[in-house]
């Protein structure tokens, strides 16, 4: 568990921001830290605004398919795929992989990711923690929710968090504020016309079951002006003063920020600008392209050729000053033809990644923006001969990482011959998550966040970031 530092840091002539963020506020003025971050963003001191895409590779990507083979092996666990060289000494990966390998010094191959908790879902993606933690308190907040809190502004033109994820039905409810309150919840743009990804019928009664529509409407109804919207605005706020008077919970104080903010960022246009890929640079697009011939999915759970686009949304996304984007790649869940599904989808993955890192190079954004791809576990060792599949394996997975400043082009972590559990450098997902923050500038020894029964709460009760790339 994280403690209190026992002694904070003083500059020669006082006491340094450092040491005067505490539990996540500041006693003097009783400012928050999120009214010290937007003072600094005003004044203009505030260091360069820092960008994370988390990346869900829906289902629970095998590992020991894509990053970490064994090709010496019995048949039973080695599989189909060969491994190929990359631009990383020593460093193979799989042969459906080859513009991952040829820019393998820009990525960090994690092949020993333990501490899952067996979920079919993002959430330990998106928070470090299991769903069901501190859940009689509303649960713990991803990271893109923490983001909001932390750097965001009811005076923004774009959200902090973008929840773009279209994988199975909770996968679509991972991306959650928890104890923060509904005012920090993602922006779930609606992407279905332009990806799309709909869910089995099982799949469909699954999500229903949850009782909520995932999905935040960024577009002004028909007939209804931005001259029009704001006056029921008005109306609105004249209507619900008694209740937010009266509300103890503060809940209506919660939503009536989300609204605000919501109406701004839908009258400046910026957001829903980022939003349109017609405005993007052909070039660009072509870059992002693959010919719709080259995915075809019988099964119908993949992702189409238009998924590597899901990237260019992204940095468009952030360009925008969104400084979180979760975006998911179905369908990992390989209980049956694991080889046949993955030459589908791998190929989706590395054209993306490649396209990707080649823009934010260009762009100047690759030391500014965290990229991780992951999944909720890895897949077994054994391959199940009825299915050619292979099933849930929580004992060890595989993330990989890249940009944000971070030092690249090396591997981290190793498993037995079968891949099967991870032998030196365990990494969990709170490690991860903590690695993300510190690039982000969050400095998780003095964060605090407040829950509603007033206790303050570390962002992560365990991990700490990868020393071998801080």
């Amino acid at each position: 568990m994280r403690t209190k530092p026992d002694n904070l840091a003083h500059a020669r002539d006082g006491l340094t921001r450092r040491g005067f963020l505490v539990a996540g506020s500041l006693s003097a003025a009783g400012l928050t830290l999120a009214d010290l971050l937007r003072a600094e963003d005003a004044a203009g001191i505030r260091a360069s605004r820092k960008a994370v895409v988390n990346i869900h590779l829906d289902g629970g990507p095998s590992h020991l398919d894509m990053i970490d083979l064994k090709p010496d092996a019995p048949a039973e666990i080695r599989g189909e795929f060969s491994p190929i060289a990359t631009r990383v000494p020593g460093c193979s990966i799989s042969e459906l992989l080859p513009k991952l390998a040829a820019i393998a010094d820009k990525f960090v191959f994690i092949r020993s990711l333990v501490g899952s908790v067996g979920a079919h879902d993002a959430f330990q993606c998106q928070s470090g923690f299991s769903e069901k933690d501190e859940k009689s308190i509303g649960g713990r907040p991803a990271l893109g929710s923490v983001i909001a809190k932390l750097r965001g502004s009811l005076r923004d033109t774009a959200p902090s968090f973008v929840d773009l994820m279209q994988g199975r039905p909770f996968v679509r409810n991972s991306a959650r504020p928890g104890f923060l309150g509904p005012s920090f919840q993602p922006f779930r743009p609606d992407i279905s016309k332009m990806f799309s990804r709909p869910l089995e019928e099982g799949m469909k009664r699954e999500l229903a079951a949850r009782g909520a529509d995932h999905a935040t409407s960024l577009t002004l109804l028909d007939g209804l002006s931005i001259d029009g919207l704001q006056d029921r605005m008005s109306l609105l706020n004249g209507f619900d003063r008694f209740r937010r008077d009266v509300d103890a919970s503060g809940m209506m104080r919660a939503m009536d920020g989300f609204t605000q903010q919501a109406a701004g960022i839908l009258t400046s246009g910026r957001f829903a600008a980022a939003l349109d890929l017609s405005q993007e640079d052909p070039r660009v697009m072509a870059r992002y392209s693959l010919p719709e011939s080259s995915i075809v999915d019988p099964e119908g759970t993949s992702e189409g050729a238009a998924w590597p686009k899901k990237l260019l949304l992204a940095r468009r996304l952030i360009e925008a000053g969104v400084r979180s984007v979760s975006l998911s790649l179905s369908d990992f869940d390989t209980h049956s033809g694991n080889f046949s599904r993955l030459r589908r989808i791998l190929p989706l993955l590395y054209h993306g990644l490649e396209a990707f890192m080649t823009d934010l190079v260009e762009r100047d954004l690759v030391d500014d923006v965290s990229i991780v791809a992951w999944g909720e576990f890895g897949r077994t060792p054994t391959i199940d001969a009825k299915t050619a599949g292979r099933h849930h394996w929580p004992s060890v997975g595989m993330a990989l990482l890249a940009g944000g400043g971070m030092r690249t082009g090396q591997v981290i972590g190793q498993t037995d011959r079968q891949a099967g559990m991870a032998v030196s450098r365990p990494v969990t997902y709170q490690d991860v998550l903590a690695t993300l923050y510190h690039n982000l500038g969050i400095d998780l020894d003095v964060t605090r966040l407040t829950d509603p029964s007033g206790r303050p709460q570390f962002l992560l009760n365990s991990g700490e970031p990868l020393r071998e790339v801080v």
